[in-house]
């Protein structure tokens, strides 16, 4: 498995890339105001880049909400051991006032824990056998994963069957966050190293979320799509297959190489 079902599969050698999207994430107010009013955390965003994004909009030093995680005191599960990514939830945050780095993590952390701990987040976790912390750290590889909002379902039920499985998840996305890079295609090489992140070599989930998952990533996660599935791959915009196949899975791979050859370096960017 891989970002966006772009699929590295190592047994056989073949790997295809896709990009991640950039998106601005200071608000600008309205009028000539050229101060930013708000900053607005897009859904999927590692907590490395919402660190670097609060320090521009309260023009800090470079790092200076980084340290201040421990000062912040967040409230996050016992399971994150003070990291909090995934937790830092997506949305926009007033810079009125007198806001400091400690006061918006805790914005964050706090919307995150409404939106966790509420009954359907719960509940949705103990029937697919998950803590709510597990269940968060799978939505956060689906909001990675998946093209488009209708495949975030059936991304959830690929790594729920996979995890039943005893398989690996084998996840550009986990193996991507471990090198600390965006959307990339791995290589064999990648996954060598020796990070409980590597998804092709580690069983079971990563040890933290990747990435902060939105509504839809969470529902997805909790209420996954019925189905057998194992592999997926995007062929061409719009159309990410799903399959238990691994012959027929090959088949799309291959097809999706072709795709992704014939295509036009404008193309190619878009489909990133």
């Amino acid at each position: 498995m891989t970002r966006r079902g772009r699929v590295a599969l190592v047994a056989a050698g073949i790997v295809v890339a896709v990009t991640a999207a950039a998106v601005p994430l200071l608000a600008l107010g309205g009028g000539g105001d050229t101060e930013p009013a708000s900053l607005v955390v897009p859904e999927g965003r590692r907590a490395a880049r919402v660190y670097e994004s609060i320090d521009k909009a309260l023009d800090l030093e470079p790092g200076t909400t980084r340290r201040s995680v421990a000062a912040a005191e967040l409230e996050l599960p016992e399971e994150a051991d003070g990291n909090p990514e995934g937790y830092l939830f997506p949305g926009t945050y007033p810079l009125g006032g007198k806001p400091t780095p400690e006061k918006m993590l805790t914005a964050m952390v706090d919307r995150a824990n409404k939106a966790f701990r509420g009954a359907p987040v719960a509940a949705g976790a103990q029937r697919n056998a998950l803590d709510v912390y597990q269940a968060v750290t799978i939505a956060s590889i689906v909001q990675t994963e998946a093209a488009t909002k209708d495949d975030m379902g059936k991304v959830a039920r690929v790594i729920l069957n996979r995890l039943e499985r005893g398989m690996p998840l084998q996840m550009d996305s986990t193996l991507n966050y471990a090198l600390g890079r965006p959307a990339h295609a791995p290589t064999t090489e990648d996954t060598g190293k020796d990070s409980p992140y590597d998804s092709y070599r580690r069983m079971g989930l990563p040890p933290t979320p990747i990435a902060g998952p939105g509504a839809d990533a969470m529902r997805a996660a909790v209420e996954p799509a019925p189905g057998d599935w194992l592999y997926f791959v995007t062929v061409r915009p719009g159309d990410t297959r799903f399959t238990a196949d691994l012959a027929r899975h090959r088949r799309d791979l291959e097809e999706s190489d072709r795709a992704r050859r014939s295509a036009s370096p404008g193309e190619e960017a878009a489909a990133g």
